[in-house]
């Protein structure tokens, strides 16, 4: 590959990726450690200890971003986070 080719796509590669959304999940009242913790297993396919420790972010820091992908992958499992009653948004 030439050096023209390797640098075309790294930034194909770039531009692809600044097209992805987040998924952020907000802190509230309501849910406990293990609904969320849950919720996140099941939508986000997280591990247990990446849905804990997200979980311990959005607790500390009030947000986290839970799931980065393009916006139409994203809509579905957000609803499903709004649904079980977590605050979260696509941005």
């Amino acid at each position: 590959m030439s050096t023209k080719e390797k640098i075309k796509e790294e930034v194909e590669v770039s531009v692809e990726e600044g097209h992805l959304n987040e998924i952020v999940l907000f802190n509230d009242e309501v849910n406990t450690f293990d609904h969320v913790i849950e919720t996140l297993v099941h939508v986000c396919h997280h591990s247990y200890e990446q849905a804990e420790q997200c979980s311990l972010l959005v607790h500390y820091k009030g947000k986290c971003t839970v799931k980065t992908g393009v916006y139409e992958e994203l809509e579905s499992q957000c609803g499903q986070l709004l649904k079980a009653g977590l605050s979260a948004e696509i941005v």
